[in-house]
């Protein structure tokens, strides 16, 4: 008899998604910031302990939440999905959109928002941990479901690692995760390689000396100084990286000052900066450095500059044997599916569930964006207006990204544990 494909094992088994539409729109209203999700971890856990064979560890490296299933020998596959929201006051208009404030870490209240998608991918991940419940007689292996905190600040996966993870868990064979993004939705994009960019963030302060604005001579104003740094930190990448390499840097706050006619003590910028390769990320931290002292120094700045990191992400590189493996089964089940997607600029710390041992890993990308307004931007040029990850107008259509990550998720651990 002929073995069964992995699509014919999930047509086998299909899902309600009527009770996971009603919780994405749960999800969706109730946003937590950044180690805050608490409510979110607990929900989660109570879904996947209503499935009977999961056992769940909490509170990992914060409100880290995992899934364990143990269905016989074989190889173990980890599926991955982040939980955390966004300082960010929704505009989507919808119905469901979030009316929810928070206090950051600071302690300042924002308005919070799901403007990256988490809320469908801890959505999708818990309807495949019941989906592949359901097919436990089609493959046998070890199947981890882990929900990860504050992804946006880039420390959730090491601060589970941290915490212990795999003294508490098996270590898995292969690490999955995807992402949903600007693109058609249901689509499934991935590539053999990086597929994200590393991210680094610092907080950089330079320091003058205040004064009144009438008397400026008697100052050293860190308002100008600032603006100096500002536009010499534009010339790292047009002139000392390789045109050929990935770089990009980012002066995404500045801020100085608290009236019109006081000069301040001190001036604060935020930078953002991407890369691939390690000798290019360290090569920008050191014309960083560089520029930011010799700018002080010209100023006369009496002290010299603090830099602050403040948030890290690896770049994501997806195995090329696994990757290649993937790809075969996301072709045989998806319409929609690209096996060499663009590598992208944003990023992930993702990958750091699997580097910490060495393990392959491999991620893609989840389109959710209209059929009918995708379609229409792209006979028309206009794609770059439809709304990206992190707007407050950012919304996945429901359907059918959420059936396409479901499926993503269970065609990804078949690949492995078919039997």
């Amino acid at each position: 008899m002929a073995q069964r494909s992995i699509s014919d094992v999930l047509n086998s088994a299909p899902l309600e998604l009527a009770p996971y539409q009603d919780l994405y729109k749960y999800f969706h209203a109730n946003p937590e910031l950044s180690r805050q999700e608490k409510a979110t971890s607990e929900k989660l856990a109570y879904h996947l302990a209503q499935f009977k064979h999961y056992e769940i560890h909490t509170n990992i490296g914060g409100y880290g939440l995992v899934g364990v299933f143990r269905n016989g020998p074989g190889k173990t596959v980890l599926l991955r999905a982040d939980m955390d929201a966004l300082p960010v006051k929704e505009l989507t208009g919808l119905p469901y959109a979030s009316t929810v404030t928070m206090h950051d870490s600071d302690g300042i209240e924002k308005p919070v928002m799901h403007a990256c998608g988490h809320d469908m991918h801890i959505t999708c991940l818990l309807a495949a941990a019941e989906r592949l419940v359901n097919l436990r007689d089609a493959w046998s292996g070890t199947l981890i479901i882990l929900f990860q905190p504050d992804e946006e600040r880039g420390g959730g996966a090491q601060a589970m690692v941290d915490d212990g993870l795999y003294s508490k868990i098996p270590v898995p064979d292969y690490c999955f995760g995807q992402h949903v993004m600007k693109l058609r939705a249901g689509s499934i994009n991935s590539k053999s390689g990086t597929i994200m960019a590393a991210a680094d963030s610092m907080k950089i302060t330079v320091f003058g000396r205040g004064g009144h604005g009438s008397l400026p001579h008697t100052t050293v104003d860190p308002v100008l100084l600032a603006a100096h740094i500002v536009v010499r930190l534009q010339g790292i990448v047009s002139r000392e990286a390789d045109p050929t390499d990935l770089a990009v840097v980012t002066v995404g706050s500045l801020q100085a000052g608290q009236t019109e006619n006081i000069i301040a003590d001190r001036a604060e910028l935020g930078v953002d900066f991407r890369t691939v390769k390690l000798e290019t990320r360290q090569k920008i931290i050191s014309a960083i450095q560089r520029i930011v002292t010799a700018e002080c120094a010209a100023s006369g700045s009496p002290k010299p500059p603090v830099f602050t990191p403040t948030r890290r992400f690896p770049p994501t590189f997806n195995d090329h044997k696994v990757a290649s493996e993937l790809a075969v089964s996301f072709a045989e089940h998806f319409e929609d599916f690209d096996a060499d997607t663009p590598r992208s600029n944003v990023s992930e710390d993702f990958s750091t569930l699997g580097t910490c041992r060495d393990l392959p890993c491999c991620f893609w990308f989840l389109g959710g964006i209209d059929h009918e307004l995708w379609d229409e931007a792209q006979k028309n040029g206009t794609q770059a207006e439809i709304a990206s990850n992190h707007s407050a107008l950012f919304a996945p259509v429901i359907q059918p990204t959420m059936k396409s990550g479901i499926d993503a998720l269970c065609v990804a651990a078949l690949t492995i544990l078919k039997k």
